[in-house]
């Protein structure tokens, strides 16, 4: 493992991570896949065990570890061939919970935020729209001021944790007018009045619940504004950069573990009198893959070695997420290309893999959007920066 960023507690860290995982959750795995639901039970649990406050502030219960123990998180979901399980997690904690701790005062972290980290609340980030897809500034719903309350109307969807969230942190426009200048975010409780959500069916990710959200007329306290209003936009901005290097890394991650389970099986099938993996065309297959899944791995750790010392990496992690995701598909699927037809067989791993993966180019903004946002930075000389 690398020492250059891990040290002898990240790994302990790690190895007590798996230990729980192959406990707790592995064992639910292929019911919560098949129900297309996560049993709540499970939050709690990863609460208690604090692996939802590993960055968050010891004030609400958090553990303010460096972001490795971070990296050490995603990359161990992304190893129990559940996408769908490691995007609630990781919606919930690193997502929605962001907000909370980056933009939220103190009433809204000990109401919202403490719950989080224990477990007892889930929560869920509301910014794609039905005709907005990655066009964040073209969103539609509006929040409307009205004495000491807003009113919210639109909707939202392909919002992880969208069904069964406790809260939702919503972006709206407060000033229409104003475009992306007029964009502000709030918490918003699950049992208000006007909120209502429907469940969507995946090609992947089946265990997580991905909702399409209604707001009619949704009445919530001036106090729930997060931040400054008219400020969502840099707010939402900012923190695609750590969206974007999440992504990456899981990518990375579930491409490690395929080719970790493509060479054992490898090392085991047999053909024409010799295990397969003593086939030159293959060997050299997988040298190709596995060389760009370590470079890939290692870009992704020096970008977060330069977030975690509060460096804005917009740039990096745009380029983390673009290539992280498009390696991962490239490995996925030659990867069930060596398993033959068992890797057609959802008895084995790959199927899943392969479904899942693909999300990573279109989430969290998509392939094409990252390629303008980089040409922009690269080309037109853009300069992004910071809101807070």
């Amino acid at each position: 493992m690398n020492t250059m960023y891990f040290t002898e507690e990240h790994q302990l860290f790690r190895k007590s991570l798996q230990d729980f995982l192959n406990k707790e959750v592995v064992p639910h795995i292929d019911k919560w896949e098949n129900d297309g639901n996560i049993e709540r039970f499970i939050w709690k649990k990863m609460g208690d065990m604090g692996f939802f406050g590993i960055n968050y502030p010891e004030a609400y219960g958090g553990l303010n570890l460096d972001l490795f123990y971070t990296v050490i998180l995603l990359e161990e979901l992304q190893k129990i061939n559940s996408g769908g399980f490691a995007a609630a997690i990781w919606a919930h904690c690193y997502l929605a919970m962001t907000h909370l701790n980056a933009e939220g005062n103190h009433d809204i972290k000990e109401h919202y935020l403490t719950p989080s980290i224990s477990g007892d609340k889930i929560g869920c980030l509301c910014i794609t729209e039905p005709f907005g897809g990655s066009d964040v500034a073209g969103m539609r719903t509006t929040a409307v001021k009205n004495g000491e309350h807003y009113i919210i109307n639109g909707s939202k969807t392909f919002i992880t944790n969208g069904v069964v969230s406790d809260y939702l942190v919503v972006a709206a426009k407060t000033n229409p007018e104003l475009g992306n200048k007029g964009i502000s975010i709030f918490v918003v409780d699950r049992e208000t009045t006007g909120v209502s959500a429907t469940k969507l069916d995946k090609l992947g990710w089946r265990a997580s619940d991905t909702g399409e959200i209604a707001f009619d007329n949704v009445k919530i306290p001036a106090t729930n504004l997060l931040g400054e209003e008219n400020k969502g936009f840099p707010y939402i901005m900012q923190h695609f950069s750590l969206e974007r290097l999440i992504m990456g890394v899981n990518a990375h991650a579930r491409a490690e573990y395929a080719l970790e389970y493509a060479l054992q099986y490898m090392s085991e099938r047999m053909a024409f009198g010799k295990t397969i993996n003593k086939f030159q065309a293959l060997r050299h297959s997988v040298a190709e893959l596995y060389t760009d899944m370590e470079i890939c791995k290692t870009f992704n750790y020096a970008v977060a070695y330069r977030l975690n010392k509060g460096e804005y990496v917009v740039k990096e992690a745009s380029m983390s997420k673009l290539k992280s995701t498009k390696m991962a598909d490239e490995v996925i699927y030659q990867c069930l290309q060596f398993l033959g037809g068992y890797g057609y067989m959802e008895d084995y791993p790959m199927a899943r893999l392969l479904r899942d993966s693909r999300l990573g180019p279109i989430g969290g903004g998509t392939s094409e959007i990252l390629k303008e946002i980089l040409a922009k930075i690269i080309i037109d000389k853009k300069d992004y920066k910071p809101v807070t």
